[in-house]
C-alpha cells in the first residue's frame, strides 16, 4: 500500500515549515492580515493540523474542531478575487520554499489542491 503524502513529505515538520512560511506572506499582505486575529498562534496551529489530517496524518484537527467545513468557517470573511489571489501568492511562495524538499509530483499535487481550495472559498 502506498504511504500517504503526509508520510512521504516528512510528516509534521514539513507542514509546520509550510505554514510558517505561508504566515510570513499573510503578515506582509494588508488584505490577508486583516482577516486574521492579532495573535496568529492558533491560526497557524489549526492550519497545520488541518493539512496534516487532509494529507493522511493524525486526525487531531477533527478531534479538536470537528469536520473542517471550510466554506462555513470562511463565510464570515470577504473573500473576493484579490483576497483569493493574495492567499494563493502567500501559499505558493511558501510551497516554492519547499520545492527542493519534495518531489515534483508532490509539489504539483499540493499546488493543485491549494489552487482548487482557494477558488472554492471565494465568496464575493
Amino acid at each position: 500500500m502506498d504511504s500517504s503524502l503526509y508520510e512521504q513529505v516528512g510528516g509534521e515538520a514539513f507542514f509546520v515549515r509550510l505554514v510558517d512560511a505561508f504566515y510570513v506572506g499573510v503578515e506582509g499582505d494588508e488584505i490577508l492580515r486583516s482577516m486574521y486575529p492579532e495573535d496568529l498562534t492558533e491560526s497557524k496551529r489549526h492550519l497545520v493540523l488541518f493539512l496534516m489530517q487532509y494529507w493522511g496524518g493524525p486526525s487531531t484537527y477533527m478531534q479538536e474542531r470537528g469536520h473542517p467545513r471550510l466554506r462555513m468557517r470562511h463565510a464570515p470573511f470577504h473573500i473576493n478575487k484579490r483576497a483569493r489571489d493574495a492567499w494563493l501568492v502567500a501559499m505558493n511562495n511558501a510551497l516554492d520554499r519547499e520545492r527542493d524538499e519534495i518531489t515534483a509530483e508532490q509539489f504539483d499535487e499540493l499546488r493543485a489542491y491549494f489552487d482548487m481550495v482557494a477558488h472554492q472559498l471565494r465568496n464575493v
